[in-house]
């Protein structure tokens, strides 16, 4: 067997039964425990000439190119049935894939063998997205066997860059958060850390984003359709998960009361694993995601009583949990499949966790010297009463002893500052369908209230604000605070949003616990996917110019770059790599919308999640200020314009209006823009369809400057900024998130930065709430554009212009609008100066070493986690 976990053995929970020859059931087929460590022996022995056999066949598995075309040929006959004679290039891009599988899979079973011999302290990631984009171009990286890939499948008839734009984008997040969680796992792998990530296996993904007459339409995404050869499915790893029920008490033999959970109805979480390589290592880790499965498939009974649709309702009913990330909740049913989906994780991941660690036979006492799990944001949060509920329950363990375990365990990251983001359960629904551990829940409350009357006698109001259950009809469950009481720490993730965490969402905590719980770890971004494959051309420069590629590995390298950023030979190496992305980026819109762009043009981009706080509303209204104010001037004095070609793109959640409405007004004002044809030239709009991570590689090389203008305090931190600067783009922002530390970074010369700042806001929005405040100029004449119809049906648009009016503008857009404008002319005139341009894009990039997640990786290592790498030998 070839798989992460061959080498562990399982305690496995109950199994379907299977019938014998005689008819007679006997359990399922199980995997049987061949991992040795120091103080177990593996149940199975092989024999010394078993040993050569084993020895003889598992030699490493050669990359040069007689050896991939040799692998690319049997895969091609033997894993797809395919020949000589009927072969594509999806079906090249699959021989190759899976030929380059072997090469991840003999690092992959290396590294676990590893790790299970030497049982370090290891690390898990939970995370319910893990935005991975493609695999195929990554791992060749990764691998360093890229240029021989190339050789060898150019002899057989095909390119391999062909070969990479056959594979589909991993449906497993949508934005910011999973896209961190994937850089964190090319960083973990990359350090030679121990660690393991956990998350859900998606069907359906979020959703595919198709534009039908300006509004966003939702279809599934079928990346699964046609197989995924960097999964391996794991059908000998499995477990139980339990929803609704009841709780029984009992006692134990010293008259102690237990509980027990029974009953109710069950699941079965089914694993997947997906290998991730590090760069220039032998470390290659592992993500395993969950596939919910039936406990029963089919109920013959009720298809022979011609019951067909019932017959199988158990089986669409558990697969249900799995289909699709973050399921609409704007209704009951979405929000039971939501928190299923939620426990669903948790449960099966814990229960891994917990498999693993008893191998070592170590006592409960040493569970949080090996085991460090981080939770990214409140999704995984259940965890916390799931990991109390099996140290008690099921391992009968003493409350005050287990709960320590659990405190030292967990650690929180913290994404948001909005209220709206905070998660919350309604008690009854909990009840419903975790009846054990919403009494867990209470029990945690209970005690810590006890704790917080203790240092605060009399305080009413303290345990009401404190309190993990927010009373009310009916009462809800705040996941953030049972975050903060279970963690040993928890931590923001960029300077400004990490303050605002102490000061606003989690004050009272700093009072109770100190400030030492409360820590910042800015996010970071992995620079092999995010320079080194998305911009190869770029890539090779610096790698040229800096004599090697230990910059991949060491991002402070690029810091080095500044000694050029005057030269003018280098400013021109450079610019030329970036008017290349930018022709890139215009064939790429032909093709997709029939539209043409300018390479020529300022590249303005804004490519995030839809939401009023990102204010992409605010950028659609700059877009009609300048083409209005286009419109006005004289043919003679337009040749003075800059041409600006304005892209957006991201997904609205599919019951967010709000959102919707504000992707309806954008293509709208595309239209009016783009068929212009006496302005054409000077302006564009461009909205690109189903954002995901293969876009973004296309759109971030591309950009001149992109715009992160979130109200001030409410963006935690962005990585996307990031990402455009690592390529030389400069950024147009407010003072929000990282986009301070980077501005800090690149100097205040090489970045635009405008608008109130955070601790601003909320006088601003009580002035606005109570008193009248006049629109501005500017603003006023483009919403009464919009009202006038000059964009489509003014009706439609509405509700979208009544939050700047009626809702009292809350995220600030008119307050805001002018200084934004301003800050755009600035940009306007610096791109008239090339050579200063140019040395504005190289002295950015060249300062981006900080926000390497290699960074962010090492301060979670040493601060937070208390874990070591573990270099595979």
């Amino acid at each position: 067997m070839s798989a992460a976990d061959d080498y562990e053995d399982s305690f496995p929970p109950a199994r379907p039964f299977i019938l014998s020859g005689s008819g007679v059931p006997k359990p399922a087929r199980t995997r049987s425990a061949t991992g040795i460590t120091s103080q177990a022996q593996a149940l199975w022995k092989p024999s010394p000439e078993a040993l050569k056999i084993w020895k003889l066949y598992t030699e490493p598995v050669p990359s040069d190119v007689d050896a991939i075309q040799k692998a690319f040929c049997y895969h091609a006959t033997k894993t797809l049935a395919r020949s000589s004679f009927n072969m594509d290039n999806f079906a090249a891009y699959q021989a190759t894939a899976y030929s380059l599988r072997e090469q991840l899979l003999q690092k992959w079973n290396s590294t676990q063998q590893f790790h299970t011999r030497e049982d370090p302290k290891r690390v898990y990631y939970l995370s319910l997205e893990f935005l991975l984009g493609r695999t195929f171009d990554n791992a060749l990286l990764n691998l360093q066997v890229k240029n021989n890939y190339k050789q060898a499948v150019e002899k057989m008839g095909f390119r391999v860059e062909d070969l990479i734009e056959e594979e589909v984008d991993a449906a497993l997040g949508n934005g910011g958060l999973g896209r961190l969680a994937a850089c964190f796992m090319d960083s973990l792998a990359t350090l030679d850390y121990p660690a393991w990530g956990y998350g859900i296996r998606y069907t359906y993904g979020i959703f595919q984003q198709r534009i039908h007459d300006g509004y966003q339409a939702e279809y599934p995404d079928y990346w699964l359709n046609f197989g995924n050869p960097w999964e391996i499915q794991r059908l000998d790893i499995s477990y139980d998960i339990r929803f609704r029920g009841y709780v029984n008490k009992v006692f134990d033999t010293d008259g102690n009361p237990r509980y027990t959970w029974e009953g109710g109805e069950k699941v079965v979480a089914v694993a997947y694993d997906y290998p991730i390589p590090g760069f220039d290592t032998k470390n290659t880790i592992n993500i395993r995601l969950w596939s919910s499965k039936p406990k029963k498939e089919f109920d013959f009974g009720l298809f022979n009583e011609g019951n067909y649709d019932k017959s199988v309702e158990e089986q669409k009913a558990a697969e249900n949990i799995t289909s699709v990330l973050y399921p609409n909740d704007n209704h009951l049913v979405g929000k039971q499949l939501r928190l299923k989906q939620q426990y669903f994780f948790v449960s099966a991941t814990l229960q891994d966790i917990i498999r693993r660690f008893k191998k070592s036979h170590r006592p409960w006492s040493d569970f949080s010297d090996q085991v460090a799990i981080q939770l990214n944001d409140t999704h995984p949060t259940l965890g916390i009463a799931e990991l109390q509920r099996i140290l008690v329950d099921e391992e009968g363990l003493d409350w005050d002893f287990a709960w320590e375990i659990v405190t030292k365990t967990y650690s929180f990251t913290n994404h948001t500052v909005l209220p709206e983001a905070l998660e919350r359960w309604a008690v009854p629904l909990l009840q419903d369908l975790l009846p054990r551990l919403m009494m867990i829940i209470f029990d945690i409350n209970l005690f810590f209230l006890h704790h917080v009357e203790k240092v605060y006698p009399g305080d009413r109001d303290r345990l009401r604000r404190m309190s993990i259950i927010e009373e009310g009809h009916p009462q809800y469950v705040r996941m953030a605070f049972l975050a903060v009481v279970g963690s040993h720490t928890i931590n923001g993730v960029a300077a400004l949003h990490s303050e605002l965490v102490k000061s606003m969402i989690f004050k009272d905590f700093v009072e109770l616990y100190g400030a030492a719980k409360f820590t910042n770890v800015t996010n970071g971004i992995t620079p092999r996917r995010w320079l080194h494959q998305a911009n190869p051309d770029l890539s090779k420069l610096i790698t040229d110019t800096l004599g090697g590629t230990t910059w991949v590995k060491h991002l402070n390298e690029l810091s080095k770059l500044k000694e050029y950023a005057d030269d003018a030979t280098f400013q021109q190496k450079w610019m030329t790599i970036k008017h290349k992305n930018k022709e890139r980026l215009a064939h790429y819109i032909k093709l997709l919308l029939d539209v043409d762009v300018n390479p020529d043009a300022l590249f303005d981009v804004q490519c995030k999640r839809l939401h009023e706080y990102k204010r992409q509303f605010m950028n659609v209204l700059s877009v009609i200020y300048r083409y209005e104010r286009l419109k006005s001037l004289p043919k003679s004095a337009l040749k003075d314009e800059v041409p600006r070609v304005v892209f957006f793109s991201g997904k609205s959640a599919p019951g967010y209006y709000v959102a919707k409405l504000v992707i309806k007004l954008i293509n709208n004002v595309a239209v009016v823009v783009n068929n212009d044809k006496e302005l054409s030239q000077y302006l564009k709009v461009i909205f690109i369809p189903n954002y995901n991570v293969s876009v973004a590689e296309i759109l971030i090389p591309a950009s001149d400057i992109s715009q992160h203008i979130s109200t001030a305090g409410t963006e935690a931190s962005g990585t996307s900024n990031m990402k455009f600067v690592l390529n030389g783009g400069l950024i147009l922002g407010t003072v929000d998130g990282a986009n301070i530390e980077i501005g800090e970074e690149v100097g205040k010369d090489n970045i635009w930065l405008f608008g109130c700042l955070a601790h601003e806001v909320e006088d601003i929005r009580h002035e606005q709430l109570y008193r009248t405040i006049d629109m501005g100029v500017e603003l006023r004449s483009v919403v009464e554009s919009i009202q006038q119809g000059s964009y489509g049906d003014a009706y439609v648009f509405e509700p979208l212009l009544s939050t700047l009016t009626t809702g009292h503008d809350y995220y600030l857009v008119n307050k805001d609008f002018a200084p934004y404008l301003e800050a755009q002319e600035l940009v306007d005139a610096a791109f008239k100066d090339k050579a200063s341009w140019a040395k504005k894009s190289i002295n950015a990039a060249a300062s981006m070493g900080k926000f390497s997640a290699d960074r962010s990786i090492q301060e979670y290592a040493e601060r937070i986690w208390k874990a070591s790498p573990s270099a595979v030998e």
